[in-house]
C-alpha cells in the first residue's frame, strides 16, 4: 500500500532535491520541471506546495540558515573554550557545511541570487550579517582577554575572515572539489589569526 506523504515531508523533499539539483545542473539552469521529475510529482504538484519558484529558493535559504545557526549555537555553547578556539571551531564547522552542501558556493554567486530573486538575496545577506556579527563578538572577547591586538578593528577583521572563506569556497568549487578545503582553510586562518594576535607590549599598553 502506498503511503501518502504529508505536506511537510513533501516540502522538505522538494527543498533537499532543489539543493542537490542546484549542485548538479547549476542554480540558474534549474527548473521546476526538473524538481518535479526528481521528486515524483507533476509540476502543478510542486506549485501546490510552493506557489512560485521563488518560494522554493526562499525555503532553501531558510534551510541553510537553520544549518548555519546550528553551527553558531554549538560554538556559543562552548563557553569554557577560549574565544579564538571557538572561532577556529566555528570556521571548521562552516567549511564542513560547505563540503556537505556543495551547491552553496554556486547559489551565492548565481544570477538567481543577485538579480532574479530579491527575497533570496535578502535572506542570505541577513544570514551573512548575523555570521559576521558573531565573528565580531568572538574577536571582541578575544581582545578583552588579551589574545588579540587591542587596536584590531574587529569589524574589518571579521570581513577578512568571511572573505577568506568565500574565496576558498569558490576556489574549491572551481577546482572540482579536489582542493582540501578544510586543510587549506585552517592554514590560512592560522596565518590570519597570527596577524591579529597581540604583539609584545600590546597587552601592557
Amino acid at each position: 500500500m502506498r503511503v501518502r506523504k504529508t505536506a511537510e515531508v513533501r516540502k522538505q523533499e522538494i527543498v533537499e532535491t532543489t539543493l542537490r539539483l542546484a549542485d548538479e545542473v547549476g542554480p540558474d539552469r534549474l527548473t521546476t520541471e526538473m524538481i518535479a521529475r526528481e521528486v515524483g510529482l507533476s509540476q502543478p504538484g510542486i506549485f501546490r506546495h510552493f506557489p512560485k519558484k521563488e518560494n522554493i529558493w526562499e525555503a532553501v535559504a531558510m534551510l541553510l540558515t537553520e544549518r548555519l545557526t546550528e553551527i553558531w549555537k554549538d560554538a556559543a555553547e562552548k563557553e569554557d573554550m577560549p574565544p579564538m578556539e571557538r572561532l577556529h571551531e566555528l570556521m571548521r564547522r562552516h567549511m564542513k557545511l560547505i563540503e556537505s552542501t556543495p551547491a552553496l558556493p554556486a547559489i551565492l554567486f548565481s544570477r538567481e541570487m543577485h538579480i532574479e530573486n530579491e527575497a533570496l538575496r535578502k535572506a542570505f545577506f541577513g544570514t551573512m550579517t548575523l555570521f559576521h556579527d558573531y565573528i565580531v563578538s568572538l574577536l571582541e572577547k578575544a581582545k578583552a582577554e588579551g589574545a588579540m591586538n587591542p587596536d584590531l578593528p574587529s569589524d574589518d577583521a571579521a570581513f577578512l575572515i568571511v572573505g577568506t572563506m568565500q574565496s576558498l569556497a569558490l576556489r574549491w568549487s572551481l577546482s572540482g572539489r579536489k582542493m582540501d578545503l578544510l586543510k587549506t582553510g585552517e592554514k590560512l586562518l592560522d596565518l590570519q589569526f597570527k596577524g591579529f594576535a597581540c604583539k609584545d607590549g600590546d597587552a601592557a599598553e
